[in-house]
C-alpha cells in the first residue's frame, strides 16, 4: 500500500469519525438546540453580557486564544 492510499484512507475514516462523534455530542451530551437563548440573552446588562454578531465573536474569541489580545485591543479602540 503507498503511503497515499494509507494517507487518504486515514483522512476518510478521520473525517467520518468527526461527523459521527460530533453529532453523538450535539445530540445526546450538550444537547444543543438553536431555540436556547444564550447566557448574553438570559443575562443581559450590557456590561458584560451582550449579544452581538457571531464573526465579532469569533474574531474575539480567536484573538483571546492567540494572545493577540493585550496588542490587539488597544489597536482597534484606536
Amino acid at each position: 500500500m503507498t503511503p497515499l492510499i494509507a494517507m487518504l484512507l486515514c483522512f476518510a475514516a478521520y473525517t467520518v469519525a468527526y461527523k459521527v462523534y460530533a453529532k453523538f455530542l450535539a445530540n445526546h451530551v450538550f444537547e444543543l438546540s438553536p431555540d436556547r437563548e444564550t447566557p448574553a440573552h438570559t443575562l443581559r446588562d450590557d456590561v458584560d453580557y451582550m449579544p452581538t454578531n457571531r464573526f465579532v465573536l469569533f474574531g474575539h474569541h480567536y484573538a483571546s486564544i492567540t494572545g493577540l489580545a493585550p496588542m490587539l485591543g488597544p489597536a482597534i479602540a484606536v
